[in-house]
């Protein structure tokens, strides 16, 4: 619980792109994809990428995120887009991109340990990850950071609602918390619609659908650095102005 030494009374941390490597290998995927589809399709007129976005998030609803969606909304599209030409040689080409991503090293992005157990030693840390449960568990157990963490949350989707379950659970005002995350839309957004706070750790590559956020790009309960080395000061600062 928060305290006078410490307004903020739990930490959370995002997994992938904020602790380690995943929207490369995705980005790698995409790329792969239209590869196998350039001997079907003209690719400067398909627009494969908007046409393969378009897929993926009508189908977030059924498949969830993860390698395993983005596997078979590629498989989806690329029917659709060669209106079934696509030979079953190829399919298990793009079959076999999904499963790449799953198999992909877990790569911790710099000082990311040293950032965990700073903030570690004077507060309750949670992971909050979304995503596959198997890769998501996978990915968690081969960071090596496991033992760090109070409490690790896979979830299907990270919105108001289920930050607000996480809290309720921890007995933790959202006034009291602060997530540390890449995505404006799903780390920090729905965080400090709550009433929490948020730590910004832009990283060089994002997935289309996580640019849409309503924060404004002045939120006073947001703060963005530039590396995990800097989230310790950062969580420092935030406990200043919660004090205040």
């Amino acid at each position: 619980m928060p305290s006078a030494a410490h307004p903020i009374g739990l930490v959370g941390f995002d997994g992938d792109d904020t602790l380690w490597r995943s929207e490369d290998f995705y980005q790698q995927a995409h790329g792969e994809f239209e590869r196998v589809l350039e001997h079907y399709l003209d690719l400067a007129d398909a627009r494969i990428h908007d046409r393969l976005l378009a897929t993926e998030k009508r189908n977030i609803a059924l498949f969830g995120y993860g390698a395993k969606g983005m596997t078979l909304s590629m498989v989806e599209t690329a029917i659709e887009l060669t209106e079934g030409r696509i030979s079953a040689a190829d399919l298990h080409r793009v079959v076999e991109l999904g499963k790449a991503v799953l198999r992909h090293p877990v790569e911790l992005l710099p000082g990311v340990r040293e950032a965990v157990e700073a903030v570690a030693a004077c507060h309750p840390v949670v992971l909050i990850t979304k995503g596959d449960l198997f890769h998501q568990e996978d990915k968690v157990a081969r960071s090596g950071l496991a033992d760090l963490f109070h409490r690790i949350e896979i979830v299907s989707e990270k919105d108001a609602g289920r930050y607000a379950r996480v809290l309720r659970e921890f007995g933790q005002p959202a006034s009291g918390f602060a997530m540390v995350g890449n995505s404006l839309r799903s780390d920090i957004d729905p965080v400090v619609r709550l009433g929490g706070w948020g730590i910004h750790i832009p990283y060089r590559l994002t997935w289309a659908h996580e640019m849409e956020h309503a924060l404004a790009p002045d939120e006073p309960r947001c703060l963005t650095v530039a590396d995990a080395s800097q989230v310790p000061a950062a969580l420092a600062e935030i406990e200043h102005r919660a004090a205040a």
